[in-house]
């Protein structure tokens, strides 16, 4: 019989066994990165390259002196009106799809038939599972070198993950007037449209504008893979080690990342304080018919035609692929190798989660905006913190990996490496956001009892930064996973380089047994980070 004393110790006992759980996932990730930094290499092999310092510090010293003369720098304006339109037309097919696909696969749709609500979010986890630079050389052979290639490349994958965030936003909205327009009679798609599509609009449409600063991005990786665009004069400059060229081809592709960021960031300003008073925000109608414009505009600069997604030739390349596909090859070797290269994959993956989330947290504080009047210094501090990251993020993974392929040995590390580069301008951008929107009173409070910044920060900002900077790591391991198969595809390891040599060598039946094993990792891992996020809550 449980008596009134007995009732305060029922948390008590909770908490200890929710401490319990994180210590215990907290001492395996520990573990997993110890056996990650081994399996690369890093305790018993020899891992740096001292031959290729040289050649680094000419890549290093270039960053100064970018190539400025007319001609190339006309070049770069013509790829980059080709990357933006790839990313426009990518963005808006993933919209399209994103919004369609999330109807079908959102709670509310689905109600309490939760087998129903599993299966179709599993559907999800094949397009989202492959990278976009995996999907384009796909799409290559089915459709040859046609701008479709890169539009559904970036529209499919991107679909899949706008649909499911689509679907998160949505079923995160107070229910209150969508059950009171179903109590009123109201069918399912009216209280839907006008009881949660409004209150969830702010974050649709903010979403709407990071998604397209990542199809940036991805559009310059599918450029590196045959699309055009800045992707491909960074692969070709790279490959001629035109050093001055190769910056030059950042700089304008930061430039492109500045822009898409700028916008989002205003628009998402405007939604979370909208001015006073009545009449159209000109912000947020811009931030709607300017991208109608694009899509327009797009579509008319890679003169794309419709008919070649249904022509005979389409039809019958797509029928000799998937009869070449399937049933997937299962031979000894194979199955073996897939084993071996995913525990690769896998170390990669921490590895660059561990090094992004480390360099996040200790650049968020610097990078951040908070409120208030700053020093100058603390300005110009910021900026230029803010400019690295973006410089970072705005470099593709492939282009980190060939450089510290310079002083590195080739395997898993230069790899991962790579990886945690790129995912550190991410992360740190994101873990930054996070930082400005906590509550300034504790570290306030703290500097004003004459704590030192070092001192305000590590107790007042850093425990409730915590939380989110460990979710957008997790998060971040699930698209990391993803990477890996990028930079394998251009011989850093892994899946990927197992799954460039079945493309190259036309074995379509090998290459389903690995695209199989690259989407089954990548739905273990989303599991895995699932439940340490519940875990860490």
């Amino acid at each position: 019989m449980t008596t009134v004393l007995d009732r305060p110790v029922r948390p008590v006992v909770a908490r200890l066994r929710r401490d319990r759980r994180r210590w215990a996932w907290a001492l395996g990730a520990a573990a997993v990165l110890l056996w990650s930094l081994a399996g690369a290499g890093l305790f018993t092999g020899d891992v740096v390259n001292p031959g290729g310092t040289a050649q680094f510090g000419r890549f290093a010293a270039a960053a100064l002196s970018p190539a400025l003369d007319a001609g190339f720098l006309g070049l770069l304006a013509s790829s980059a009106l080709v990357t933006v339109a790839y990313a426009v037309l990518g963005t808006a097919l993933a919209l399209a799809l994103g919004a369609v696909g999330a109807v079908l696969v959102s709670r509310t749709t689905w109600g309490r038939r939760r087998l129903g609500w599993l299966l179709s979010r599993g559907v999800l986890a094949v397009p989202r599972g492959l990278h976009e630079a995996v999907w384009g050389l796909l799409l290559v052979n089915v459709l040859g070198l046609d701008p479709w290639v890169g539009i559904l490349a970036i529209g499919i994958p991107y679909g899949a993950v706008t649909a499911k965030v689509f679907a998160d936003l949505v079923d995160e909205v107070p229910r209150g007037a969508h059950s009171a327009l179903l109590a009123a009679g109201a069918g399912r798609a009216s209280a839907t449209l006008y009881g949660l599509l409004p209150p969830a609009a702010g974050g649709l449409l903010s979403y709407s504008a990071y998604r397209l600063e990542c199809a940036v991005r991805s559009a310059v990786v599918l450029g590196m893979v045959g699309a055009g665009g800045l992707g491909y004069q960074l692969s070709l400059s790279f490959a001629s080690l035109r050093w001055e060229q190769v910056w030059s081809c950042v700089y304008a592709l930061s430039l492109l990342c500045l822009a898409a960021d700028v916008a989002g960031r205003a628009v998402r300003r405007r939604l979370a304080a909208p001015p006073p008073g009545p009449g159209r925000d000109p912000v947020l109608t811009g931030a709607v018919v300017v991208p109608l414009l694009l899509v327009a505009w797009s579509w008319w600069y890679l003169a794309v035609s419709p008919a070649s997604l249904v022509s005979a030739r389409t039809a019958e390349q797509l029928a000799h692929v998937l009869g070449a596909a399937w049933p997937p090859a299962t031979d000894g070797a194979l199955l073996g190798s897939l084993g071996a290269l995913a525990v690769d994959t896998v170390q990669m993956s921490v590895i660059a989660i561990a090094v992004a989330a480390l360099g996040a947290v200790l650049l968020a504080g610097a990078a951040a905006r908070p409120p208030g009047r700053l020093s100058p210094a603390r300005r110009v501090g910021g900026a230029v913190v803010r400019t690295v990251l973006l410089l970072l993020r705005a470099v593709p993974p492939p282009v980190w990996a060939l450089v510290l392929l310079f002083v590195l040995l080739p395997g898993v590390l230069p790899g991962a490496l790579a990886l945690g580069v790129y995912t550190l301008g991410v992360l740190g951008r994101l873990t930054a956001e996070a930082v400005e929107e906590l509550d300034p009173r504790p570290r306030a409070a703290l500097a004003a009892l004459g704590a030192r910044p070092v001192g305000a920060w590590l107790y007042g900002v850093l425990p409730g930064a915590a939380g989110p900077v460990l979710a957008y790591a997790l998060y971040r391991w699930e698209v990391a996973i993803r990477d890996t198969v990028l930079v394998g595809l251009l011989g850093a390891g892994g899946l990927g380089a197992l799954l460039a040599s079945e493309i190259a060598a036309f074995d379509w039946a090998a290459v389903t047994t690995v695209l199989a094993a690259i989407v089954v990792l990548t739905l273990l891992v989303d599991l895995v980070s699932d439940r340490a996020r519940s875990v860490m809550r």
